[in-house]
């Protein structure tokens, strides 16, 4: 049976060396045998030297057993290899060592899910079984099953007797320490997987939410991503397969978490070309990563052939899938970020760093051991570093978001702004107008408007040329704004023509600002033509509070008070005449 696949992250496809733990030789590995020391450490874990019934001998019963006829018959057992045993088995263990005064013994032992153990041990000469006082998950499809030593137990060998029921994806083998310890290390394991999973699932629901308010297809990816990381760490490990949730699972063993991290590559590649912004970085590797979507979905689904016999093949061709599609996403991404100058391809690639130093730590320790017995760099480094590339990828996903948003402002400004003098358009100027008298009239507030004509603007033109004119025309804006208030707003109308827009201000307030529009307008000298080009304007003001009419109808009634300053000698304010009572 292949080993579990080591993947986080995205990220089982960018950040995840897979790696499955391959079928063993069971000849491999050297017998055990430790020399046992004279008192058990309060803080450790010792093996136990075992020897296995020869399977010749059959499966006595255990009153066979008790006689120690069949001791005779016990032979050195070798560990590796032995998740290829099946059927039942018989196993002399050396009497563990004492354990501290104050302490209590436990005798472990190492199995796959659900895998039957049974220990024994002599009280006043007779064979009693041992009670199981319980069951520690452990990673790689493990779990330790602990017994406990009774008082007046006889200084004698124990027996263990093992059924291996289908084919278990956990080497056997048998420990001793005292109960403190083992509480200690299983509760401090335990809150780690539970810590690491609440965090990726938190940060995953809240992605799918954060969907439901914003639109962009990367939140419901993340969120997929690592929602199916968290149930990858949280059966990889042992711990889902207890929790009530997630123990229906169980029986389906080491596909619990095969097929978790399958699945997310398959959602992780198209998450990684719409968060590098492949589609516009490059359309051909953004199909590419299509397609290696459906790949990894084909990866999913073949994991229905390890029942058949093909577990080592699939195992051998995920590895090669995830390491090239790693390499892949590597380079891909740091092009994104070197050439395309996309800064979310750079968190990605800090988290992709964080993670391949587990991945590769963790892979070179699994050379030399099983994935059971490689917990502290799975327990204190994978997990831990799984929630930090969650939070890196996080702050990419927000900066990605983020530079959308900005393009997607500044494209609004363009489509709103006029280009030469950087005010409202027309459209823009309309829409503002008609949206501040409908607050207006809500709140029983004036509104006014002043329409500003430049004088002899054609003059301009003809004497000085168009770009003095579009100079005078972009020049004349900053001292108007110097004039207006945040929530007055200027746009230009057309040609030489400007609307200001006076929130909340009636007539009587309009006509000061209105003046004073038309001094600094005076004031400005248009250099770099010739000699400076002098400007003035004139201004019509109409107030809601003096004509009773809003939106356009003031800018109607504003553009006449114009034409009737323009004929009173121009550079000058006129304002609309108010309609009769």
């Amino acid at each position: 049976m292949p080993k579990a696949l080591l993947a986080s992250g995205f990220l089982s496809l960018a950040i995840a060396l897979p790696l499955y733990l391959p079928a063993a030789d069971p000849a491999a590995g050297t017998p055990v045998s430790v020399s046992a020391p004279t008192t058990l450490p309060e803080a450790g874990e010792l093996p136990v030297e075992a020897t296995l019934l020869e399977p010749e001998v059959g499966d006595p019963p255990p009153e066979a057993i008790a006689t120690g006829e069949q001791d005779r018959y016990f032979v050195p057992y070798t560990v590796r290899g032995s998740h290829l045993m099946t059927g039942a088995h018989w196993f002399h263990l050396a009497q563990p060592p004492p354990v501290p005064e104050g302490e209590s013994e436990v005798v472990l032992a190492r199995s796959g899910l659900d895998q039957q153990v049974e220990l024994w041990g002599r009280k006043a000469g007779n064979l009693v079984r041992l009670p199981l006082t319980g069951t520690i998950p452990k990673f790689g499809g493990a779990e330790e099953k602990e017994f406990a030593l009774p008082a007046g137990l006889d200084a004698a060998p124990l027996y263990a007797h093992v059924i291996r029921l289908g084919r278990a994806v956990t080497d056997l083998q048998f420990s001793a320490s005292t109960l403190r310890y083992l509480l200690k290390g299983a509760s401090a394991h335990a809150w780690i997987i539970d810590m690491a999973f609440g965090a990726l699932v938190a940060m995953g629901l809240s992605a799918l939410l954060i969907r439901l308010v914003l639109k962009d297809q990367i939140y419901p990816l993340y969120g997929c991503v690592f929602l199916l990381q968290a149930l990858y760490l949280a059966y990889f490990s042992g711990q889902g397969f207890t929790w009530p949730l997630l123990s229906w699972a169980r029986p389906f063993a080491n596909y619990a978490y095969n097929v978790p991290v399958a699945l997310s590559a398959a959602v992780a590649a198209l998450f990684v070309r719409e968060f590098a912004n492949l589609k516009i970085f490059s359309p051909r590797i953004y199909s590419a990563f299509g397609w290696l979507a459906v790949a990894f979905g084909v990866l999913t689904v073949s994991n229905v052939l390890r029942v058949f016999g093909f577990g080592v093949v699939i195992a051998r061709i995920g590895d090669l899938m995830f390491v090239g599609s790693a390499i892949l996403t590597l380079v891909v991404a740091f092009l994104a970020w070197r050439r395309g100058g996309n800064r979310a391809a750079g968190w990605f690639l800090i988290a992709w760093s964080l993670l391949c130093i587990f991945q590769i730590a963790t892979a070179v320790r699994l050379l030399y051991t099983r994935a059971d017995s490689a917990e502290g760099i799975v327990y204190y480094g994978l997990a831990p570093s799984m929630v930090a590339a969650a939070v890196l990828i996080a702050l990419g996903v927000s900066d990605h978001v983020r530079q959308q948003s900005l393009a997607l402002t500044d494209a609004e400004r363009r489509a709103q702004t006029d280009p030469l003098t950087g005010v409202l358009n027309r459209r823009s100027l309309i829409e503002r107008l008609d949206s501040a008298c409908l607050r207006a009239e809500a709140r029983k507030l004036p509104i006014s408007v002043l329409f500003l004509d430049l004088d002899h603007f054609k003059q301009i033109n003809d004497s000085y040329g168009h770009a003095a004119g579009d100079a005078c025309l972009a020049g004349i804006i900053p001292p108007i704004q110097s004039e207006l208030r945040q929530s007055d707003v200027i746009g230009r109308y057309g040609g030489e023509e400007f609307v200001v827009i006076l929130y909340g201000a009636d007539a009587a307030a309009a006509r000061p600002i209105a003046e004073r529009i038309c001094r600094r307008v005076a004031d400005i000298r248009i250099e770099g033509f010739g000699g400076p080009i002098e400007l003035t304007c004139s201004i019509g003001v109409a107030a809601s509070d003096t004509l009773r009419v809003w939106g356009q109808h003031l800018i109607a009634h504003a553009d006449t008070a114009v034409y009737a300053a323009k004929r009173s000698g121009r550079n000058q304010v006129q304002l609309a005449a108010a309609l009769p009572a």
